[in-house]
């Protein structure tokens, strides 16, 4: 499962309609996060908009009460000091290869991949190596200082770039992409990402859907807009066996009340 869990972490926000500064998620939001991860008990759970670590052990420690305990925890920093991506397994974590700081120059001026790049290796089976690849490109606000799109198309080029380098290496891995990439899927950093057709290196986009067939991930309040901007792509190696049929979308009645996004859900199997 990738989940964007919307800001579970210390940070001003409205709750009952009133401005409050240096809040926490609110409880009846942790709760509903909860509840969509328990009702589909995934055995890895890609983490997205997550806090401290210590606010990763908290829903760690929530989950265990509902009977999924995540020994096995990657989590790392990336440039912005509030917001990460991590990942929670049952299985065994084999290889720690997170990038916390991909640099790079944007119009003359420093820059680097916000939250940089997950990157875990994870052994469910002796023998059998699953490679994760967490992200959460910039949002799609505007800031001051930086174009937000040029920002998200120049971390989505460096972020191809690591995929063929790691296909490269070995083109058998078998790598699974995640997270909310902020984009649709007709736009720029996604194709960058997937890569050109026809490469050995190119990426899969697993189509998901929900139990009436719906596709959207994210609901954006202020644009009263649905659209699809979290994923899951495979590699050539690892496309055969992802079981679609036991793949999709959440369509929890309570989804709006943890998060602003809906999670993500897809099977392997190896056989």
């Amino acid at each position: 499962m990738s989940y964007n869990v919307e800001n579970w972490l210390t940070t001003d926000r409205y709750i009952a309609n009133k401005h409050v500064t240096s809040a926490p998620k609110p409880e009846s939001e942790k709760s509903a996060v909860v509840d969509v991860i328990a009702a589909h008990q995934p055995d890895i759970l890609g983490v997205v908009e997550m806090g401290s670590r210590a606010e990763l052990d908290d829903l760690r420690a929530r989950l265990k009460a509902k009977g999924l305990d995540y020994p096995n925890v990657e989590w790392h920093q990336g440039i912005d000091p509030d917001r990460h991506v991590a990942l929670l397994s049952r299985f065994p974590i084999v290889a720690h290869d997170s990038q916390d700081k991909v640099p790079f120059d944007l119009g003359g001026h420093p820059q680097a991949i916000q939250r940089g790049i997950l990157d875990a290796t994870v052994e469910p089976e002796s023998g059998y190596k699953l490679r994760l690849i967490g992200l959460h490109l910039k949002s799609r606000r505007p800031v001051p200082d930086v174009d937000q799109e040029a920002l998200r198309a120049k971390e989505s080029w460096f972020v191809r770039h690591y995929i063929e380098q790691i296909l490269a290496r070995d083109p058998a891995t078998k790598l699974l992409l995640y997270g909310d990439l902020n984009t649709t899927k007709d736009e720029y950093p996604i194709r960058q990402i997937l890569g050109p057709y026809r490469s050995p290196a190119r990426l899969t986009a697993l189509s998901l859907a929900d139990d009436r067939g719906e596709r959207w991930t994210h609901y954006y309040l202020l644009a009263d807009e649905y659209a699809r901007i979290d994923y899951f792509m495979a590699s050539p190696a690892l496309k055969p066996q992802v079981v679609i049929q036991k793949s999709g979308i959440d369509s929890s009645r309570n989804w709006n009340e943890g998060s602003d996004h809906r999670a993500i859900f897809t099977t392997i199997d190896p056989k």
